[in-house]
């Protein structure tokens, strides 16, 4: 009987059927859906839902390269369909929903304005192509603990918590109608965080074992019923506290190695 495509003759090891490598991008396509949705949603004047979208899309961008890796269905048209995927929801997405949202506003208090409302806009989406295609050529290469620069989905993340926060109830005693001036600073800060040299952490590491500090037990819990209780505001400080997080991590690193420095050229001095 010939070698059916379960098994590989040279190797003998078992690989996965060949429709298995479908599931994993059905979640990229489904991620990309939420992510087309939001800007349909965003046109019709749904900004709430169009802000949901956007993490819908998160969430199922976190799960196709999950599900890949434990079915070992990863592959090159997946990381490729992935980035397209994820240039829609966090980089096409975000940044029409602030244009559609708030940006576009901005026309009305003079051309000047207007123009740096769809140019804040437009920079925003180009950022996200340019992280996106500088991670693809760092695939296999960089430290996977820490990305370079603040990724599209926590850009996504901050700009739309913002939306959603702002369409809800308000944030800092704002509303949807003094965000005009604050809603392009907000897009060009994460755009340029994106292609920034920050370093975050990925989280894609995780724990070494099975086993962590009993306090994460409480602090997710908190995290939790904060959560139901304000989702767009709580969201919304998380996306500030981490989109902070890789200028002090990065700027304390540095001050670390100029101190190892520091100590190392004193203590060759004693030697002398």
């Amino acid at each position: 009987m010939p070698p059916t495509d379960l098994a590989d003759s040279s190797t003998g090891t078992r690989k996965p059927p060949r429709g298995i490598y479908l599931l994993p991008n059905l979640f990229t396509t489904a991620a990309m859906f939420a992510g087309f949705y939001a800007i349909v949603a965003a046109i019709g004047g749904r900004y709430t839902e169009a802000a949901i979208a956007v993490f819908v899309a998160g969430v199922l961008d976190g799960l196709d390269g999950r599900v890949a890796r434990l079915t070992g269905t990863q592959s090159e048209f997946g990381v490729q369909y992935d980035s397209l995927s994820d240039l829609v929801s966090f980089g096409l997405a975000p940044s029409l929903v602030l244009y559609t949202w708030s940006l576009s506003a901005l026309k009305a208090y003079g051309s000047g304005w207007g123009k740096l409302g769809w140019a804040a806009a437009f920079i925003y989406a180009a950022c996200a192509a340019l992280r996106l295609a500088r991670f693809n050529t760092q695939v296999g290469v960089a430290d996977k603990r820490y990305f370079q620069g603040l990724a599209s989905p926590a850009a996504a993340g901050l700009c739309m918590s913002f939306v959603w926060a702002i369409e809800d109830k308000g944030l800092f005693g704002l509303d949807s109608n003094d965000v005009d001036f604050v809603t392009p600073v907000i897009a060009i800060v994460a755009g340029l965080l994106m292609v920034s040299r920050f370093r975050y952490f990925s989280f894609k590491a995780g724990p070494k074992s099975d086993r962590v500090p009993f306090i994460w037990i409480p602090i997710a819990m908190l995290i939790l019923v904060a959560l139901a209780v304000d989702t767009p505001r709580v969201m919304f400080a998380i996306a500030v506290l981490y989109v902070l997080s890789g200028p002090v991590m990065t700027l304390w690193g540095l001050r670390q190695k100029r101190s190892s420095r520091r100590a190392l050229r004193e203590a060759g001095r004693t030697d002398e």
